[in-house]
């Protein structure tokens, strides 16, 4: 059987067989097209790459966009005042922060490693019989070792009692004898800041025993009383007697070693024979190594050290709109955190010396 040829299909997008010339002069007849142009039938789509007519009046304008592109703003010059004022306040917050890390946390660790230090001096001092016996002695220098078996204490205790002074351990008040020595014998420690080594003295209770080591021998006391501002004073001592007066301060919620409100004492009597004292001794001290006394004198180092603090911070948050963010931080921030640690260092020096 021999197959019958099929004609090929019609193509929907041909051009109609006869296509109308417009006549020279005239107005084209309606439906009349360039020649070569491809015309669609009706209901089907334009074939791609085809030549369309134009529309009548002109090209159709686009149709909106469902997603309207913003319009773009104006530059603005940028402004340095809300720059300023934000880093100010970084620098504050930061310096807030780092105080009270300083005072309850890393001031704790700061004191610890401060005794192993002087413990090592004192120790050495004492095998060289190089120890201080009294008189005139720089303050910071290790002058006893002083023991409490009931509240587990074992301090080294300092010559000096401004508040820089305790900042390393209990101090002993110059105006005063060392322990063992005719006469009353004061030393003063913190309570709840820089390792709180008197945190515990208000838990002493008559009879228990504190030691006290220096360099003219191991003097033990006992304690006599624990009182507080207003109380009765100790009885004066007898001839030759010695006495031990220890002081801290005492206050309540968490914010008593910011603000304490009251001065805690434990006198404590020498059982035994107490040594003489070498002459040369202060007879008064400045106000700022008293019970509760401040170091008012850091004041001026403390508003420069505070300038530079804001001027750094200031100088970081403007850099930050010219220079990229990560070395705008790698160069800034060792800045920034030298002048907290200075700032911190000297505004603790305006707390209590026994806080």
């Amino acid at each position: 059987m021999t197959a019958t040829p099929t004609a090929p299909a019609a193509d929907p997008y041909a051009a109609p067989s006869a296509t109308p010339s417009a006549p020279p002069g005239r107005r084209p007849p309606r439906g009349w097209t360039p020649p070569g142009t491809l015309v669609p039938r009706k209901g089907m789509p334009p074939k791609p790459g085809s030549i369309l007519p134009p529309a009548p009046g002109g090209p159709r304008p686009a149709p909106p966009s469902p997603f309207p592109m913003p319009a773009p703003r104006p530059e603005r010059a940028p402004r340095t005042g809300p720059a300023i004022a934000s880093a100010a306040m970084w620098a504050v917050a930061a310096l807030c922060l780092w105080s009270l890390l300083q005072l309850f946390l890393l001031g704790g660790v700061s004191e610890q490693r401060a005794q192993d230090d002087l413990r090592d001096q004192l120790r050495l001092s004492l095998a060289e019989e190089t120890a201080p016996l009294g008189g005139l002695v720089d303050p910071g220098t290790p002058v006893a070792l002083l023991q409490a078996p009931a509240i587990h204490l074992e301090q080294v205790v300092v010559e000096g009692t401004a508040p820089g002074d305790t900042q390393s351990g209990p101090g002993h008040l110059r105006s005063s004898p060392l322990p063992g020595q005719r006469g009353s014998s004061v030393i003063l420690g913190r309570a709840a800041t820089y390792g709180a080594p008197f945190r515990s003295i208000a838990d002493l209770h008559p009879g228990d025993v504190l030691t006290a080591t220096t360099s003219q021998g191991v003097f033990r006391y006992r304690v006599e009383r624990v009182r507080r501002t207003g109380d009765p004073l100790p009885v004066p001592l007898a001839d030759g007697g010695s006495r031990l007066t220890l002081v801290t301060s005492e206050g309540i919620g968490p914010t008593q070693g910011l603000s304490p409100s009251d001065t805690l004492y434990v006198d404590a009597l020498l059982q035994g024979k107490a040594v003489g004292a070498p002459a040369g001794r202060a007879a008064r001290v400045p106000d700022a190594e008293k019970p509760m006394g401040v170091d008012l004198g850091v004041l001026p180092l403390l508003l420069l050290a505070a300038q530079g603090l804001l001027l750094a911070a200031v100088a970081v948050g403007l850099a930050r709109r010219w220079v990229p963010a990560r070395v705008t931080w790698v160069l800034g921030v060792p800045v920034l955190l030298v002048f907290v640690w200075l700032t911190s260092e000297l505004a603790t020096r305006l707390l209590p010396n026994i806080a």
